[in-house]
């Protein structure tokens, strides 16, 4: 039979952690905020050079190919930047329709946006799909609520925002919801993630469907940003609706949309800044 003294001992780890825990549980809200903002600091740096380590390393793989497939690499991006460059005069060309539609209709204008490109550093893969990190935060003016976009459509929105690290919460999240319409129609209808394994396909949810819209896997529908609430910019594209079917209440319709399957895979995001502090 142990001593008191053995027992003691062997007591002393559950007793440190029952007294850390407690401690924890006393500590007011704002020093623990506190600790847990300076963690995230502390710990940024070291996940912020291995997003450089990880670039470098690339730069060095792409070193070693051979002179045809570089010169095969920019026929492609010459091809790319042409098709880019009348991209870039057609939406000069539709922008200035807009703002003399706006001034001859005396609409309000929609907020307007600048481009910040930004790597991606990690994303958590306990929540594959719910939150990812990007590679600039305070020092590049990056606000909490801006949505991040990429060439496949919406990325999701920041929510926190540190000194050089941003976490920007995924459109595959059940956490976010979004006014979206489909793609022809300007009824809102209710966007939100849903449940995703973790290395499966994503997919998202959507709610109060009128019932004359009809989508399937032969015939998807575009899902698009409607632009309600003043985070999202009107026609981003969310994913493709590929199933509707009538809610229990038989008042609207619930469907199935299915995400760009690069979302997992992203490794260069671009965030949208509000030009206006409003």
């Amino acid at each position: 039979m142990p001593k008191p003294n053995e027992r003691l001992v062997q007591a002393r780890p559950f007793l440190t952690l029952g007294l850390v825990v407690l401690g924890w549980l006393i500590i007011p809200t704002i020093i623990k905020g506190f600790i847990r903002a300076s963690f995230f600091e502390f710990t940024a740096p070291v996940s912020v050079s291995a997003s450089y380590a990880r670039d470098l390393q690339q730069y060095w793989a792409l070193r070693l190919h051979s002179e045809e497939q570089l010169i095969e690499a920019g026929r492609d991006l010459s091809r790319l930047n042409a098709s880019y460059s009348l991209s870039v005069q057609q939406n000069a060309e539709l922008q200035s329709q807009v703002t003399r539609l706006e001034n001859l209709l005396r609409l309000p204008s929609y907020p307007g946006y600048r481009s910040e490109p930004a790597r991606v550093v990690r994303r958590d893969f306990s929540g594959w799909w719910q939150r990812l990190e990007i590679r600039k935060g305070k020092n590049y003016g990056i606000p909490v609520g801006a949505p991040v976009v990429f060439t496949g459509g919406v990325v999701g929105r920041v929510t926190e925002v540190r000194a050089f690290t941003a976490v920007v919460e995924l459109i595959s999240s059940p956490n976010l919801r979004i006014a979206a319409a489909v793609e022809g129609d300007n009824r809102p209808i209710s966007y939100q993630g849903g449940i995703n394994p973790t290395f499966g396909p994503a997919k998202g949810e959507i709610e109060f469907v009128p019932l004359d819209v009809y989508a399937s896997d032969l015939l998807p529908r575009r899902l698009v940003t409607y632009g309600l609430g003043g985070v999202f910019p009107p026609g981003l594209l969310l994913g493709t609706v590929t199933k509707v079917q009538p809610s229990p209440d038989g008042l609207f319709k619930n469907g199935e949309v299915k995400l760009d399957p690069q979302l997992s895979e992203l490794e260069e995001v671009t965030v949208l800044v509000p030009t206006s502090p409003e």
